[in-house]
């Protein structure tokens, strides 16, 4: 009996699968439309939560880049 209520809850109240990567998917889309802070450093694959940048980014940002040496 307390299952079958728990079960009812949860598929009432708790968004999963699809529904919930669309509405993620549609935040972000409505952030970036915006052009608030957070939109943009989602438009330029940055950290939006205020994470340091100058190091440690590397997952938001990809594999570095390498910058060949200036010759003398």
């Amino acid at each position: 009996m307390k299952l079958r209520s728990v079960t009812t809850l949860n598929k009432n109240n708790i968004i999963v699968e699809g529904d919930l990567r669309r509405n993620v998917a549609l935040d972000i889309k409505r952030l970036t439309e915006i052009q608030c802070f957070r939109g943009v450093r989602h438009r330029k694959s940055l950290p939006c939560r205020g994470q340091r940048t100058k190091t440690n980014a590397r997952t938001c940002k990809g594999p570095k880049r390498t910058v060949a040496n200036k010759k003398k």
